[in-house]
């Protein structure tokens, strides 16, 4: 008899899913969720932010990429929901947002409860790091559309600041300074080129790498940092950051004109920073051009934030302080917008 399991989709796992995940999903818990897991929405009082001034909210969506293939071949599934978190709370924090809720989206071609609770394990704990609630998402089964050892991960964040708060890069000027804030990797941007670069099966992506200090695999499935907290002590120290630059797809080129107005240029020192081995790896190992590499990863640079000159040593010392790496990377100028790195 035909029914729902028969054409690939089992309930009863879903079901299964469910309740193994509710364990993670706790530690993400914030005063203003209302309700549980199994509603139709999420529920959210927006009680606490009534104080503020004029009150915005602030969205962010993004998924993993092709870096999921690699959490296939190595069979590590708790780490990408981080990534999926990072994505989109990175881009919260840098409009000068806090993270309120967080929603996932799993779609794959088996459920496996197992397995679907060890990614919303990597969500949940993506989550605590940004001091977002996941209250709510959807796991759907969808044979013949994904292979039955594969999946999709995306999400979506809501944050909220105060008008005045809001970091738009209209106040940069000439002669501020540029701090980067380090990354723990290649984050979740290039695996489509990564995976060209490298012939990535289980046995490579196992296999320790010298240069690096661990395997290939290791080093890119390291997940992507999240920069909410460093950024929330900045502004708690009196620092007003003038712009601020997530470096995703499209590297510094593409990423840090994005903060900036009209009538000024970034001018980036390479020789600010170390680059990390993984980078030059990769380099190396494709015969990439520098441009390209900059144009493509974020170099060891997660987060660049445009500040009065007077208060970029503290800065600095601030990010330190949370438990970042920072650098002075440059200073802007006046000019056409865009960016140097030289």
């Amino acid at each position: 008899m035909l029914d729902y399991k028969s054409a690939g989709v089992d309930i009863e796992a879903g079901y299964r899913s469910v309740e193994l995940m509710k364990q993670y999903v706790k530690q993400t818990m914030r005063p203003e969720v209302l309700g549980g897991l199994g509603g139709f929405s999420g529920a959210f009082s927006l009680a606490s932010i009534k104080d503020m001034e004029d009150p915005v909210l602030l969205s962010g969506t993004d998924g993993v990429g092709t870096k999921l293939k690699l959490a296939f071949l190595m069979d590590r599934h708790d780490t990408v929901g981080i990534d999926c978190v990072a994505m989109c709370v990175n881009d919260v924090a840098c409009a000068g947002g806090e993270p309120l809720f967080f929603l996932d989206y799993i779609a794959c071609g088996k459920n496996e409860p197992e397995k679907i609770a060890l990614i919303v394990k990597g969500v949940c704990e993506g989550c605590s790091q940004a001091g977002a609630a996941l209250i709510g998402g959807e796991t759907a089964e969808m044979p013949g559309f994904y292979p039955v050892d594969e999946y999709d991960l995306a999400g979506f964040a809501v944050g909220v600041a105060d008008r005045k708060d809001i970091i738009d890069g209209s106040t940069i000027r000439p002669g501020d300074v540029l701090v980067g804030i380090a990354s723990s990797g290649v984050h979740s941007n290039g695996f489509s080129l990564v995976r060209k670069l490298f012939d990535v099966n289980p046995d490579n992506l196992r296999r320790f790498v010298p240069a690096l200090g661990e395997s290939l695999g290791d080093a890119l499935l390291r997940p992507t940092r999240i920069y909410v907290k460093a950024l929330r002590a900045v502004r708690e120290a009196g620092i007003t950051i003038k712009g601020c630059s997530h470096i995703t797809g499209g590297g510094f080129y593409e990423n840090i004109p994005r903060m900036l107005p009209e009538g000024v240029r970034a001018v980036v020192r390479k020789d600010s920073y170390t680059v990390p081995a993984i980078f030059r790896l990769m380099q190396e190992h494709g015969s990439l051009e520098e441009h390209m590499m900059y144009n493509t990863f974020n170099m060891g640079i997660g987060m660049v934030l445009a500040l009065d000159p007077a208060d970029a040593d503290r800065t600095v010392q601030v990010l330190e302080g949370a438990g970042e790496k920072a650098y002075i990377l440059g200073s802007v100028i006046a000019g056409d917008k865009g960016v140097d790195v030289c």
